[in-house]
């Protein structure tokens, strides 16, 4: 099946970067573009894609008004906010406004691709460096509350290993490290492809369905550190 995508960013020459990445994917097709968040409403009412890609920063509707506002008309939207910052604030915000996706404008191709799939597919996909930033700012908060809750004391890190291998182990606490699957092969001098492996085997194991409950999950049950 063909995973129909809109593009929405003021900056055309970025836009088409992106456009050009994504139609070396046979699955995917790259339905319209617009600079304007105004244009969301009407593009999806036309096209009907299954994910939207949407640039925050625009001149006239940003990317979280302008997500707000599709949510609000067709809850069942799928989108990615592509952005510049990586600060939990702006995060969070474009989460509570129904974005599924959340990536950094310095991410490389195979992050794009697998975002789109992953949101496709009913998932949701933050960039590594973003899931680490939230990561350590949900153990922060719960410092300064007092630290009541069990799983956020420092203890000693407890290895999933009646659940994953040792290997996976490992890649499961660079994923929570917030390293991409290029930075993690370059850790364990793997390759890409056999990175990709050992993250889907890792989800399935842990029946979860993507990256970011992984982490989410290793970290409340104490099988990975934040560092």
């Amino acid at each position: 099946m063909t995973t129909k995508i809109v593009i929405i960013d003021d900056h055309q020459l970025f836009r088409e970067g992106v456009k050009r990445i994504l139609d070396f994917e046979p699955s995917f097709e790259v339905v319209a573009e617009g600079d304007d968040g105004s244009e969301a409403i009407s593009l999806v009412e036309q096209h009907q894609p299954d994910v939207v890609i949407m640039d925050i920063n625009m001149p006239n509707t940003n990317g979280v008004e302008a997500t707000s506002g599709l949510i609000e008309q067709y809850p069942e939207s799928k989108v990615i906010i592509l952005s510049i910052h990586d600060d939990e604030n702006y995060v969070t915000h474009a989460l509570k406004t129904g974005a599924t996706g959340y990536l950094l404008k310095e991410m490389d191709a195979d992050a794009l691709v697998e975002a789109v799939k992953v949101v496709a597919d009913g998932g949701s996909y933050l960039h590594p460096r973003v899931t680490h930033n939230l990561v350590k700012e949900y153990r922060r908060l719960s410092a300064d509350e007092g630290g009541s809750d069990k799983y956020i004391s420092p203890v000693e890190i407890r290895r999933p290993l009646h659940l994953l291998t040792r290997r996976e182990c490992e890649v499961l606490q660079l994923l929570a490290d917030g390293k991409s699957n290029r930075g993690i092969g370059e850790a364990l001098f793997i390759s890409e492809k056999t990175v990709k492996n050992h993250v889907s085997n890792i989800l399935q194991k842990m029946n979860v369905n993507d990256r970011t409950q992984a982490v989410v999950v290793a970290i409340k049950n104490g099988w990975v550190e934040v560092r």
